[in-house]
């Protein structure tokens, strides 16, 4: 099964403890995200490090594991389903990850209920990933 990951879902990978965690470790499935998710893990490192209460340098260590678990996916690659995945999303910063969902044919791993409000792509909250895998 492939699986789109959102940035939010992705923020709770540094989370050592976090259910989110060990699901992203642990996933049997091809998990993909787009590289807009990468640029906002960057952009907001240094708020993750204050709230984990981790070192700089764990936290790279931590986003290297990430990379290892997640293929990003760069936005040129699915620039033909951009359009409709803008169209159908309730924020523009989702489109990506929507795009991805329609060019792979496959669901959305996010808690953000909003997402849901559309019927082209099925969207699993982590509640809903914990039902089907376990």
């Amino acid at each position: 099964m492939r699986i789109v990951v959102d940035t939010n879902i992705l923020f709770s990978f540094f989370w050592k403890d976090s259910h989110t965690r060990k699901l992203l470790i642990n996933a049997n499935s091809e998990l993909i995200s787009s590289e807009f998710a990468l640029e906002e893990i960057r952009k907001y490192s240094k708020e993750i490090i204050r709230k984990t209460k981790m070192s700089e340098d764990f936290f790279n260590n931590e986003l290297r594991k990430l990379k290892e678990i997640i293929k990003f996916i760069k936005k040129e690659e699915c620039l033909s389903f951009i359009k409709e995945a803008e169209e159908i999303s309730p924020d523009k910063k989702d489109a990506e990850f929507l795009a991805l969902c329609l060019k792979f044919s496959c669901v959305l791993w996010s808690n953000d209920s909003a997402l849901k409000n559309q019927n082209k792509v099925k969207v699993l909250s982590t509640e809903d990933l914990i039902e089907i895998l376990f």
